[in-house]
């Protein structure tokens, strides 16, 4: 009998995540991008044990990130954006993911009790590694979806963009790149923007931008822009983080400007879109009073903030909804 074994193995999907996240951390699929080899070279050359280090490449194998005709192990089509070495490569958002892992191991007891005792964070500069795990895997997924983005909105009536939390520079980038009268500055950690700098350097975008570095928690920001982007910022955030947050891009932007939020905006029931259902739970055990949030409460925020005229403009199942306001 059948009955339930389809749940068994939607449960048991976790061992291949492990598996997935422990290859990310030793870095197996760069290794072997680099230099096919047995286990046994493998192992010893990188510190492992055989025996351990041989049941997981089997295990990549059977997944389809390896293969393994000759005693050597290789790197699939599928496994190449698992390695450094790939021009798209997907492994710092992997890396992320195994940085959330030890909160999500602590579910059960944050259900009980409303908050993850044992919080680990995966943001911020206390730990480098973890930073730039971050904002790697920030800018991995982003990408693509801010190129997207830039593309469908009407931006040109704006000069310059206040980008807050802007990370690597990825939205900037997008926003500069289809709107070459427009100017921009990322507020950021320190250690933020100096992958950001890097990153800028290497295109023609590095005039337009300039840097300014602070915690948006603490510090004013920036002021004199028209345009304000927070993006995949205010789901970490509480209703009156993400208020006091608000006040303060309303303070900085000039009369007329517009502040776009993007991030999950749920339904009223907050199950759609899905992925914002299951990203709340990653804020309830990732941050102290994160969450997804609906549209109503998002413009109740911004309201209060002394924002008018909020109205979603876009809408999509990934963390690519938008929400405009304008200061009047």
């Amino acid at each position: 009998m059948s009955f339930g074994f389809d749940l068994i193995d939607e449960v048991g999907a976790f061992m291949q995540a492990r598996i997935m996240l422990s290859a990310a951390d030793l870095d197996l699929c760069t290794e072997l991008d680099r230099n096919p080899r047995t286990a046994c070279d493998l192992a010893a050359d990188i510190s492992l044990d055989e025996r351990a280090l041989r049941r997981v490449l089997d295990c990549l194998v059977v997944m389809g990130i390896l293969n393994n005709n000759d005693g050597r192990y290789r790197l699939t089509e599928r496994g190449a954006p698992l390695s450094s070495l790939h021009p798209e490569s997907m492994l710092p958002m992997i890396r992320h993911m195994s940085c959330m892992w030890a909160n999500w191991s602590q579910l059960t007891e944050t259900i009980r009790l409303g908050t993850n005792s044992a919080l680990t964070p995966v943001i911020g500069e206390k730990d480098k590694d973890v930073m730039n795990a971050f904002i790697g895997a920030m800018h991995v997924i982003g990408q693509g979806l801010s190129r997207q983005i830039a593309g469908e909105l009407d931006l040109s009536a704006f000069s310059m963009l206040l980008d807050i939390g802007g990370g690597s520079g990825t939205y900037t980038m997008a926003f500069l790149e289809k709107n070459p009268g427009m100017r921009a500055v990322i507020f950021d950690f320190p250690g933020v923007l100096d992958l950001a700098r890097e990153r800028i350097a290497e295109t023609k975008l590095a005039e337009r931008v300039s840097f300014a570095p602070g915690d948006f928690y603490r510090d004013e920001l920036p002021g004199g822009c028209d345009l304000a982007l927070l993006s995949a910022i205010i789901h970490q955030n509480s209703p009156q983080e993400n208020t006091d947050l608000f006040r303060k891009i309303y303070r900085a932007l000039v009369p007329g400007g517009c502040v776009l939020i993007r991030d999950h905006i749920m339904d009223e029931a907050r199950t759609s879109p899905p992925a914002g259902a299951f990203f709340a739970i990653n804020m309830l055990v990732a941050t102290p009073a994160g969450d997804t949030y609906t549209f109503a409460e998002v413009q109740g925020m911004l309201e209060t903030a002394g924002f008018s005229s909020v109205k979603p403009i876009k809408t999509g199942p990934r963390m690519d909804c938008i929400v405009q306001a304008w200061k009047p």
